[in-house]
């Protein structure tokens, strides 16, 4: 299986990526929806702590909330 350390590239955080075993990864921790996910793809082009992927989360409800 691979797993791979990596630095969030938002709060520069370590952790490690299991994307050989992607459900035992940090990251299937956090649900998102598709247009969540693409919020995310859209502002950084590698993997994201679970904790900055929850604020990044947040953030974009909040934009799309004050858009309404």
């Amino acid at each position: 299986m691979k797993h791979e350390q990596k630095k969030c590239p938002r709060c520069q955080t370590g952790f490690e990526c299991k994307v050989g075993s992607i459900t035992l990864c940090q990251c299937s921790t956090v649900s998102l929806r598709e247009d969540e996910r693409q919020y995310l793809r859209d502002n950084y082009s590698d993997c994201l702590c679970a904790a900055c992927m929850v604020a990044l989360q947040k953030e974009y409800q909040n934009r799309n909330f004050l858009k309404d």
